[in-house]
């Protein structure tokens, strides 16, 4: 994917008291979150950006593994938006408002221009247009399915001037008893007078952008892990280095950067002379999957031993072949 956009982390201990938006200075309710952002800004054609944007919240989201979801796409205040902004008469708003209880994809864009009454006015076919042209660009990019055109979907901010979306998970009657109701776990859409405001000179800068939702996607796999029994590690730690012996900080530390220099990730106490029970006790809280021990006997004999943490296996290993072994071990797990 070109890097169109400006990704950034944003980890906000308070998000403004108060925001500024069109209609003047409103005050607000502190947020505590963390998001994942993406935003495109300036003058494009229309509806390219748009479309990347939703390319780019589905590559993530499936690549999160969460399960199948779906995103709905809308205008943001859909009356409002149409009398108030877009200067549509108050019954072709209202004939707008009879599809609000729709949902669905091209075809009921298509659906919306056969309409009598809004087929007669410039702006609705505008927007129509738009979201067909939307729709089509989806269609190359092969996520069309994933998108429900729903324009019961509104959201929160005024600031939002055109297409909005929302992504939220689909589960199972029996995933939705053991899940949590975090609502959304994507949002966004087209912003193009919000930047424009903290200019002084007022220039408008387009923008269309989202926000991926990442504490609310880690309570959702935290509770997923802990329903399945998975252990929650917080360690991409694959082999921990132990000893039961004494004074053997040396060869610890030799050998954990033989591990290191193939490749793998290993750790170990940062302790001269730590009791094995303790490491073998770390590993296991840790979630380690293996944990290779080195003594005098081992030392002596040319080899390790290879210990599987969850079955408190242990096998000893030449060590000339302990590097291929454990890479064996970590493929097939």
């Amino acid at each position: 994917m070109p890097p169109l956009g400006l990704l950034h982390m944003r980890a906000w201990a308070s998000l403004f008291n108060r925001l500024l938006r069109p209609s003047g200075v409103v005050c607000i309710r502190e947020v505590h979150f963390h998001s994942q952002d993406f935003d495109i800004a300036g003058q494009f054609d229309p509806m390219i950006p748009d479309a990347e944007c939703l390319k780019i919240m589905c590559e993530i989201l499936s690549g999160l593994q969460l399960g199948d979801f779906l995103i709905k796409i809308s205008w943001n205040d859909v009356r409002h938006e149409m009398v108030a902004r877009k200067g549509l008469a108050p019954e072709v708003a209202d004939r707008i408002g009879d599809y609000i209880q729709c949902h669905g994809g091209v075809s009921l864009v298509e659906e919306m221009f056969q309409d009598s009454i809004l087929s007669q006015n410039k702006q609705a076919i505008e927007g129509l247009g738009d979201l067909k042209l939307l729709f089509e660009y989806l269609t190359l990019f092969g996520i069309a399915e994933k998108i429900s055109f729903d324009l019961s979907l509104a959201r929160g901010l005024d600031y939002y001037t055109g297409v909005i979306y929302e992504a939220v998970l689909l589960q199972t009657p029996a995933q939705a008893e053991e899940s949590l109701n975090v609502g959304s776990v994507a949002a966004g859409g087209r912003y193009d007078g919000l930047v424009g405001m903290f200019d002084p000179k007022g220039h408008k800068v387009p923008c269309v952008g989202f926000s991926i939702g990442v504490e609310r996607i880690f309570a959702i796999v935290e509770q997923r892990m802990k329903t399945s029994g998975q252990k929650i590690r917080t360690t991409e730690t694959q082999v921990f280095v132990a000893t039961p012996q004494k004074n053997f900080l040396h060869e610890r530390l030799k050998l954990i950067s033989e591990l290191w220099d193939a490749g793998i990730k290993a750790e170990l106490l940062y302790k001269n002379n730590p009791k094995l029970l303790t490491q073998l006790h770390y590993c296991e809280h840790m979630g380690i999957p293996l944990a290779v021990i080195i003594g005098e006997q081992e030392l002596k004999e040319g080899v390790i031993k290879l210990r599987s943490v969850a079955s408190r296996e242990e096998v000893a290993i030449k060590r000339e072949n302990l590097v291929a072994e454990i890479q064996k071990r970590l493929s097939e797990s």
